[in-house]
């Protein structure tokens, strides 16, 4: 799926006041980071490590794990391909609603597919083997499972991809990381560009056990991580202690946001991250995406393309009190025109 991703603004030729569609961190990238990135420039005229090796090292010691444990990759998309490229022909179960490319993937890749609302998930109606991708928090939803490790000491044929792009944007859970030494049936893909706000970079990394990520890299394609990427992830984990979410505001602005939603013709779908699901009572979110457009120059996220999702969906992201303002306003004429 090239297309129907949030952040997709650059296909409108029009200035956006604000972006509701992408659930990236607003606030911009970490202080220092982009001084530093700029500094690096001249290491572009040589070809990066192969296989992000020196970041490798850093983010293994960051988690006290072996560097056998740890793939850099090109964001969580490549982290996605290669792992759907890795069990070519599998039985891959699917928890929806979900990001479309686990299953674009896994299509690629001839997987035997099926799918798993996340309602079934929770009441264990698992396979009993083959790989279960599942994002935690979820995309689009905010909703998590607090308990996966029951999950994964019994399902213990069961290949448990789990994506923690969203770990950092909640407080009702935290990584399994630690999982994968204790369980050779866990692979955790990590983002580090959402909570960091330089998604055009593409960074991502994989914890898993060594057999896993050695299948993982024999596909990978060689300096598919550049330099200025590179030189990123090491400024994020050297200064990790220093960059933190406001989280806790973050959550309690939504919880505002969504209030003041309340006598707009939208349902809204109570989560656990900054971004929320909402179904539009009135109209479709392909509509309500082209009105914010033209008449207020807001993006929203229609999420109809999510499988599992109607027309009627749309995934919101909380911005500052000033841009909720605008949305809140846009839809109060959108609610006298439906």
């Amino acid at each position: 799926m090239f297309q129907g991703h949030g952040d997709d603004g650059y296909l409108f030729n029009q200035p956006l006041k604000a972006d509701f569609s992408t659930n990236v961190w607003e606030g911009g990238s970490p202080a220092g980071l982009k001084d530093y990135v700029f500094s690096q420039w001249d290491k572009v005229h040589r070809y990066p490590e192969v296989l992000a090796e020196s970041l490798t090292k850093k983010i293994a010691a960051n988690y006290d794990f072996d560097e056998d444990n740890v793939l850099v990759t090109n964001g969580s998309t490549e982290s996605i391909y290669l792992i759907a490229q890795a069990f070519k022909t599998s039985r891959s179960a699917i928890v929806i609603p979900a990001f479309a490319e686990y299953e674009d993937a896994c299509r690629m890749h001839d997987h035997e597919l099926s799918f798993l609302h996340w309602d079934e998930f929770k009441e264990g109606n698992l396979p009993k083997d083959g790989l279960l991708f599942i994002c935690n928090p979820n995309n689009p939803t905010g909703a998590v499972i607090t308990d996966l490790e029951l999950y994964v000491k019994k399902y213990k044929e069961l290949l448990f991809i789990v994506d923690e792009a969203f770990i950092e944007f909640t407080l009702s859970i935290t990584s399994i990381i630690g999982l994968t030494q204790k369980y050779d049936n866990v692979v955790v893909m990590r983002s580090m560009t959402k909570a960091y706000a330089v998604p055009g970079l593409r960074l991502g990394y994989i914890i898993a056990h060594p057999a896993l990520i050695q299948r993982f890299k024999a596909l990978k394609l060689p300096w598919s991580v550049n330099v200025l990427a590179l030189e990123a992830g090491h400024f994020i984990f050297e200064h990790s202690k220093n960059i933190q979410l406001p989280i806790r505001q973050m959550l309690q602005d939504k919880e505002g946001f969504m209030a003041a939603l309340a006598g707009m013709p939208i349902l809204i779908h109570p989560g656990h991250t900054h971004f929320f699901l909402a179904e539009l009572t009135a109209g479709t979110a392909a509509e309500l995406k082209l009105f914010l457009l033209e008449k207020f120059s807001l993006l929203i996220r229609d999420a109809s393309n999510f499988r599992g999702l109607s027309p009627q969906f749309v995934r919101i992201a909380t911005l500052s009190a000033v841009k909720n303002n605008l949305l809140i306003n846009a839809l109060s004429e959108w609610k006298r025109i439906v």
